[in-house]
Order: structure tokens, then C-alpha cells, then sequence
């Protein structure tokens, strides 16, 4: 009798084990998507390779620029207003909010600026002052309406581009996917925007890092600024030290100022930005490349929700470092 149970009591031991065993799997599943690349690393029996890929896919046939059936591109030529799609419905509606909340320095409607000074489609050119004026009168998100099921807009020609807000949206997406999956322990980054729930396969919270804004096209571990310890949050970064070019000895950034409609001029290198989603965070750290280290940090004081590192150059061009209170703690040392 005793050998019997000792032998129930170890086929319950193994099992257990082997249990234990699947469920601290941890795959990974990567690829290329929206011009860049992905990779998620999960804890999960199921293998979820599929179903990342289509929910990636599904983002990018709304959200694309480059698809001329996309969602966005019908709705640039006016031909469809994106009703009844839910995901388009939610970047819209958080867009509109962070344009609201930050005065217009993030505006889904300034595609036409940033493709006209090169940053687009088009060549890069510095414009003149009258083409600048020209163009602003298609730039301003007061002049998109949203109900909360369709989008339309007062100017015909206007046009809309959610790429500083739709890849930090898609990893928001593939976050939920894991989530509804049971999958309580991931990474999801796409191009360096990221979420992270959990722990990872050591068991300790996610390390992120920070890149030194550097010119080169592939940061190494010595352009590493700061590594960060994290959990249960969004982390998406925004800087002008690599997209930018220069024309007869001056510089030109990526980030364009829907007010003024030329590229920024100011010391503000870089911006990390912590919410509670990766698309807030994207669209949060565009924004403050665009108001530029004060109007950012005033912004930062009056919004705790929200936590930032931001990388500048004093007077001497010396890198400095300005962060939020809450941001110190999560620095892994």
C-alpha cells in the first residue's frame, strides 16, 4: 500500500514538474512589419506566431501609407470615412485627445509638411516661406471631426498620418492579443517602441534600454545612455539625432512643428516617454520633440500620469539628462 502511494505521490511530482515546466516556456516571435522589425518574447504553451503575425497585418492594412487600399489612404482621397472600424475609431480618438492636450504639437494632419521638406515621399528640399504658407492651410486637426464612429474632415485635400502614433498602437495590440491568450509574462517591441507585462525568463522585471543620441544607423552597447527596470507599462522613444539631413550647412530635424511649419530648432535630442500604453507614449514623446525642453518639461509637472527621460545638448553641446521624478526609481543600476 505504502509502495502505491509513494508511486501516486511521484507520477504527481512529475507531472507537476512538467507542468511547471511548459507553462515558464518562453518563445519568441519576430519578423518585419510597418519598415522595421519586431520581436515578442512570451511566456505561453501556444505558439503564436500566426496569430501576431495577422493582428500586425490587420494594423498595417488600416494604417499604411504605403497600401493605396489601406483604411488611411481611402480616407485621404475621401473615400471612406473608417465607420464601423474599431481600431482606426480608437487611434483617431486618442489622437485627437493628445492633440487637444498638448496644444496641437502633435497633429495627425501635418503629413503634407513632413513630406514636402523631405521626410515623406518626396526629396529632400528646403522650402520656401511661401510654400510653407501654402501648405499649412491643408495642416490643422480642428479641422477633422469625429463622432466616434466616423472620421470626416472640412478640407477635401487634407490628409491624415498616424505614423507617429500607429506602431506604438500595434504593439498596444499585440499586448492585448497575449494578454486574452492568458500569456502573463511578455515583451512586445516594434522598431524600439515597447510594452512589458510581468517578468522575463529570469524572473526579474524587463530590461530596457536607452540609446546615447548617436548618428549611427546601428547603436551598440556603448551608446547605450541608461538601462531601464521595468514592468506593466509603455515605453516608446522619439528623437531627431538620426532622421534628419543637411542642406547647404543647415540642419534639418524630422520633427515639424504644425504651428509654424518648419522642422524644430531647439536642444532636445531625445524623449522617452512611460504611460500605461505604448500608443500614448508614442504620440506623448513626438509631441515633446516638438515643444521643445521646457515647454515638454512644464507639460511633464502637470501630468504624474507620465514618466520621461529626456536627452539634450547645453550651451557647449555637452549631452544632458532631465527626467521625472518617477522615472529615477525604475533606473537599474
Amino acid at each position: 500500500m505504502k509502495r502505491i502511494i509513494s508511486l501516486i505521490f511521484l507520477i504527481l511530482l512529475v507531472a507537476g514538474t512538467i507542468f511547471i515546466l511548459s507553462r515558464s516556456k518562453y518563445q519568441t516571435s519576430q519578423g518585419e512589419i510597418f519598415g522595421t522589425t519586431y520581436h515578442v518574447r512570451y511566456n505561453s504553451t501556444q505558439n503564436l506566431d500566426k496569430e501576431i503575425e495577422q493582428e500586425l497585418f490587420r494594423v498595417d492594412t488600416i494604417f499604411s501609407l504605403f497600401k493605396e487600399n489601406s483604411l488611411l489612404s481611402r480616407f485621404n482621397r475621401g473615400e471612406d470615412k473608417g465607420k464601423g472600424n474599431t481600431l482606426f475609431a480608437e487611434v483617431i480618438k486618442l489622437s485627437l485627445e493628445i492633440s487637444n492636450e498638448t496644444e496641437g504639437a502633435f497633429d495627425i494632419t501635418v503629413a503634407p509638411l513632413v513630406n514636402a521638406w523631405g521626410f515623406g515621399f518626396k526629396n529632400k528640399q528646403p522650402l520656401s516661406n511661401q510654400q510653407v504658407d501654402s501648405l499649412q492651410k491643408l495642416v490643422g486637426y480642428q479641422h477633422l471631426s469625429f463622432n466616434g464612429k466616423e472620421l470626416t474632415k472640412d478640407i477635401p485635400n487634407l490628409q491624415i498620418d498616424c505614423g507617429a502614433i500607429a506602431k506604438g498602437y500595434a504593439v498596444d495590440r499585440i499586448a492585448k492579443l497575449l494578454s486574452d491568450k492568458g500569456c502573463q509574462n511578455y515583451m512586445v517591441e516594434i522598431g524600439g517602441e515597447v510594452v512589458v507585462k510581468g517578468n522575463n525568463d529570469k524572473g526579474e522585471k524587463w530590461k530596457i534600454g536607452i540609446n546615447k543620441p548617436t548618428q549611427h544607423a546601428l547603436p551598440t552597447e556603448e551608446d547605450l545612455q541608461t538601462l531601464l527596470s521595468l514592468t506593466n507599462c509603455g515605453i516608446a522613444t522619439s528623437g531627431n539625432y538620426r532622421n534628419f539631413y543637411i542642406k547647404d550647412g543647415k540642419k534639418y530635424a524630422h520633427s515639424i512643428d504644425p504651428k509654424t511649419g518648419y522642422p524644430v530648432q531647439h536642444s532636445l535630442l531625445s524623449a522617452t516617454v512611460i504611460s500605461q500604453s505604448c500608443a500614448k507614449s508614442d504620440a506623448l514623446a513626438t509631441a515633446f520633440m516638438v515643444m521643445g525642453l521646457d515647454k515638454a518639461k512644464a507639460f511633464v509637472e502637470t501630468h504624474k500620469d507620465i514618466q520621461v527621460y529626456f536627452i539634450y545638448a547645453d550651451e557647449k553641446g555637452n549631452y544632458q539628462v532631465w527626467m521625472s521624478d518617477g522615472m529615477k526609481p525604475l533606473i537599474d543600476n
